[in-house]
């Protein structure tokens, strides 16, 4: 483990806040009472999928060293031409098909038991994964009720005034607090904070060669007042359209992946990763609303450190 990142593993902490048992985190925050109020940011119906494409002909972002999905047509209406297959009784034909992909490939969430630090994930538990799963706070913690409740967007190139942020630009709290203010949005407890960097446009434009040729991507850093933020705010979890939710290597403090450890891991906060918002961003900056409905249904995998899932904003 980093030298570093060892250091943070004994920051401020929020387990047993909601038990010794507890496996979902922030999650708690999303109560019925807090779901009824979060939709009352409905104002027009206007739905936007926060999903990035999966087999794009150009491919998709995907971190490094972890596979692409692969999507394999099992039968086709090829195969009726032909005469491989037969209609069913009274000429129903189908195509069905299958598909291959990285639990963390993709739009995903993941559980509060993939990131572990000092062999312990959330709420203190002894991480326990193994060839057969996680087995403490596994992502079908979170799929049973899903997250559902407000998401903020925070524009960050729009406040800065560019069309996407740079590779290794660094993001501070102090940056996203200005953005906030400049689009007039007071943060609640319980509430999803998306900060969209636009590197993903970057992605589709240019092609795979050129976003990856210098791969470290824009992203919220540790600093001091990150933690202090999300407990005063009491947000309950974190998204970005980029593949790791902060700056990979955080070169300001020389550690690797070290908001997972301090937001996912001490915090319970929720990460959302690899999230399409241009659409959602356009359409915000459109109105000059930057809140809406938010519905994120993982899928039920047991064990699984994480899960694809398809996030749909309702504004």
């Amino acid at each position: 483990m980093n030298a570093d990142l060892g250091a943070y593993t004994t920051a401020t902490k929020d387990w047993g806040r909601w038990g010794p048992d507890d496996s979902i985190g922030r999650g708690n925050l999303l109560d019925a009472d807090s779901v009824v109020a979060a939709s009352r940011v409905i104002q027009t119906g206007e739905r936007f999928s926060l999903a990035i494409p999966m087999g794009s002909p150009g491919g998709d972002p995907c971190l490094p060293g972890r596979a692409t999905e692969h999507h394999t047509m099992v039968q086709t209406a090829e195969d009726y031409r032909t005469g491989r297959l037969a209609p069913l009784a009274g000429g129903m034909q189908y195509a069905d098909d299958r598909i291959e992909v990285a639990c963390h490939g993709t739009t995903h969430m993941d559980s509060l038991g993939h990131a572990f630090a000092d062999d312990t994930i959330w709420n203190g538990v002894q991480a326990d994964s193994d060839s057969q799963g996680v087995h403490s706070a596994d992502i079908a913690s979170l799929a049973r009720k899903g997250v559902v409740g407000r998401a903020v967007l925070v524009d960050l190139p729009r406040h800065r005034g560019v069309k996407n942020l740079p590779m290794r630009t660094q993001i501070g709290i102090a940056e996203v607090e200005a953005a906030l203010i400049r689009q007039r949005v007071t943060l609640l407890p319980g509430d999803t904070l998306i900060l969209r960097t636009g590197i993903f446009s970057f992605f589709y434009e240019n092609g795979p060669a050129a976003y990856y040729a210098d791969f470290v991507e824009p992203g919220l850093i540790y600093e001091p007042r990150t933690l202090e933020f999300f407990r005063e705010h009491d947000l309950a979890g974190l998204g970005s359209d980029t593949l790791c939710n902060e700056q990979a290597h955080n070169e300001s403090v020389d550690a690797t992946f070290p908001l997972h450890v301090l937001l996912q891991r001490n915090l319970g906060v929720i990460f959302h990763e690899a999230l399409w918002l241009d659409d959602w961003a356009d359409y915000c900056d459109s109105v000059g609303r930057y809140v809406g409905f938010y519905v994120a249904a993982p899928l039920h995998i047991v064990g699984g450190s994480g899960s694809p899932m398809n996030p749909i904003v309702i504004m």
